[in-house]
């Protein structure tokens, strides 16, 4: 029977059906009073759990956790994840660590996860890079929902599959929210043209998966160029020095806006704000490529979700970034 160690809290969509899933199924739901690394492993060492949730944060601690916390899993624990894009450096030290990890993708309004990274066995043989690349797509959708599509916003229209062409993913199905409580307006827009708007930004594989690519409100644009956050930090999360990043628009009077970091550094660890920036020159393209780096820590929900609307208002507040030079 399945043991199910919950790091997240219970009070929201991923509180509503899952724990009586867990029960229907004979299984054990086991709680956590500090979502810790070491207070993780000590729980899956001691109720031999099978199968845990964690958003990427969670994953995050674990993979960055001291030795001195850690313990021997006493089998592999699959890990669902979900509430932002994993990053694939995350992905591949829990993997190292000998869990396995599904991404799934959603929102409330879908009642959670509304797709999952359903893996193919022919992906197997790729290189470990790609594979955690396809790992942190978002997928396909689950049985409950009747269509998710990536559409152009304005024209309704279905975008290309070619993994390039951007559209907002829209949901329609048996999962999704009749409206939001005592507000038409909200309910009427989220709906306009007869599905579900989500508000993020994604494109469709030709094999029908679909990668989200940003937030609509935090997709960045610089010089007429739209810059995808989660892009950006994927490569920040690969420099060996930083723990956690976060990346959102700073106002700029000539090229509009331009990525701005914000990094947490791993403990131990001292470098400064033009080794991050050399670093992802060297591997984005120029426009891409923050101009800007902080060094604090991140605010979080609760649930261990970045808030960025704070970094957002922290960056306006910088007011616009003089560059000389070219992008």
């Amino acid at each position: 029977m399945p043991v199910y160690l919950w790091t997240v809290p219970m009070f929201h969509c991923n509180g509503w059906c899952l724990p009586w899933g867990v029960a229907a199924q004979g299984g054990t739901n086991v709680c956590l009073r500090r979502v810790i690394p070491k207070d993780i492993f000590d729980s899956i060492a001691l109720h031999k759990v099978t199968h845990m949730g964690g958003a990427p944060t969670v994953l995050n601690m674990i993979v960055n956790s001291p030795v001195s916390d850690r313990r021997p899993l006493p089998s592999k624990v699959e890990v669902m994840t979900g509430g932002s894009p994993p990053p694939p450096p995350i992905l591949r030290k829990m993997e190292e660590l000998g869990f396995g990890v599904s991404h799934l993708y959603g929102l409330t309004e879908t009642y959670g996860p509304g797709t999952i990274c359903t893996w193919k066995p022919e992906w197997d043989s790729l290189p470990p890079d790609e594979r955690y690349k396809l790992k942190a797509r978002q997928g396909v959708q689950h049985l409950g929902l009747e269509e998710v599509d990536i559409k152009d916003p304005v024209t309704m229209k279905s975008v290309a599959a070619d993994g390039k062409t951007m559209g907002e993913v829209m949901f329609r199905g048996n999962t999704v929210m009749s409206g939001y409580l005592k507000d038409e307006k909200a309910t009427e827009e989220a709906f306009r043209g007869g599905w579900f708007r989500s508000g993020d930004l994604a494109v469709k594989h030709p094999d029908g998966y679909i990668e989200m690519k940003d937030r609509l409100k935090d997709i960045i644009i610089s010089g007429g160029e739209n810059i995808s956050t989660v892009e950006v930090e994927t490569v920040l999360y690969n420099h060996p020095a930083i723990l956690e990043a976060a990346v959102v628009a700073r106002p700029d009077n000539h090229w509009g806006q331009t990525p701005c970091a914000f990094v947490k550094l791993k403990e131990g660890f001292d470098v400064d704000a033009q080794e991050i920036l050399k670093f992802c020159r060297d591997h984005l393209p120029h426009y891409m490529a923050p101009k800007t780096v902080i060094f604090e820590d991140l605010p979080r929900t609760s649930t261990g979700k970045i808030q960025k609307f704070i970094l957002r208002e922290k960056a306006k507040a910088l007011g616009s970034l003089s560059w000389g030079g070219k992008l």
